[in-house]
């Protein structure tokens, strides 16, 4: 009983979230959208013409701003477990960025599009399934941070960008550390659209340096 109370709570939480009403009027897949709307507005990352990767998208919210931002002339592919519904001028890949078989469809389909110059700007909105447990979630979180950083290290151009979800807590401070390593400028966001309660920032690093 207990259990269908608080589903409930949140499906009436979810139903009259203002960004999940504005997201079904403007044809967004999901609320996310608004987010990476905000960070771009602020942070200036998306550019007409570029080539995107966006790690975990479904179910397609971010993939859906960065194509209509980069445009016809830029290229954004998407790559998700999970099955996602076409978008226009998304490339969609079903798979899993860690596993070698699935980076190497990834790989072959930036290198025929691109030319072999790598993406401009690597995305990552992932988050681990949530347990509620700081002790469990934390690290999950922050290892799916640092595999993002890794694949923005081997196929994001010199000068690229990124902007990757991660959670305030332990191994927080030694993703960032590492990120301004890599690139000139990065920065903590948190975007209005992001749930106060919820722990989430976002990392937005840009001009990749190439030592």
């Amino acid at each position: 009983m207990a259990a269908r109370k608080r589903d409930r709570r949140w499906m009436d939480r979810h139903l009259n979230d203002p960004y999940v009403q504005r997201a079904q009027r403007d044809g967004y897949r999901s609320r996310a959208a608004y987010k990476l709307i905000e960070l771009d507005q602020r942070d200036r990352f998306l550019r007409p013409g570029q080539a995107v990767v966006d790690l975990g998208a479904a179910p397609g919210g971010w993939a859906q701003v960065a194509a209509q931002r980069v445009g016809p002339g830029g290229l954004v592919v998407a790559i998700d477990l999970l099955e996602m519904e076409p978008i226009d001028r998304v490339e969609i890949l079903r798979g899993d960025f860690r596993e070698d078989a699935d980076l190497d469809r990834l790989s072959a389909l930036l290198l025929e599009r691109t030319g072999g110059a790598n993406a401009d700007l690597v995305l990552s909105d992932m988050a681990p399934n949530v347990s509620g447990m700081a002790a469990v979630d934390q690290p999950r979180m922050m290892y799916l941070v640092e595999l993002t950083v890794d694949f923005a290290v081997r196929f994001a151009k010199p000068g690229s960008a990124l902007v990757v979800k991660a959670f305030q807590g332990e191994g927080f401070d030694a993703v960032l550390t590492d990120l301004r390593g890599q690139y000139k400028q990065v920065s903590i966001r948190k975007p209005a659209a992001s749930r106060a309660a919820s722990r989430e920032v976002y990392l937005v690093a840009k001009g990749r340096q190439v030592r």
